[in-house]
């Protein structure tokens, strides 16, 4: 069974040009650690979270997978140090685990 494993943050709009400086920064992390969950970032266009809103999202094959790929992010130093460069310019920040339901036909 896969899961999605999801890290929303609004960040306060007049700081979109640091937070999304720093985001690349992440993004150079994930390229340049081999083992490191390569994440897809989306930023809304139209729904409920507000346009400075950064969701960022990775898929795995099973919850374990996906623990263990939390594990990785939250044990690194080096994404430690961005995040608490990050954390000033959120104004929420929480993190979310989806089942990906395959119903079949």
């Amino acid at each position: 069974m896969a899961y999605v494993l999801r890290f929303v943050q609004r960040f306060r709009a007049a700081d979109e040009r640091a937070f999304m400086a720093l985001e690349k920064k992440f993004a150079a992390l994930e390229r340049r650690h081999p083992d490191f969950p390569k994440g897809r970032r989306l930023r809304p266009y139209a729904g409920r979270e507000p346009s400075h809103t950064l969701v960022w999202e990775c898929d795995f094959e099973s919850l374990a997978a996906a623990e263990r790929g939390l594990e990785r992010i939250t044990s690194s130093p080096e994404h430690a140090r961005l995040l608490k460069r990050q954390i000033p310019y959120f104004l929420e920040a929480y993190t979310e685990i989806y089942e990906v339901l395959e119903l079949g036909s």
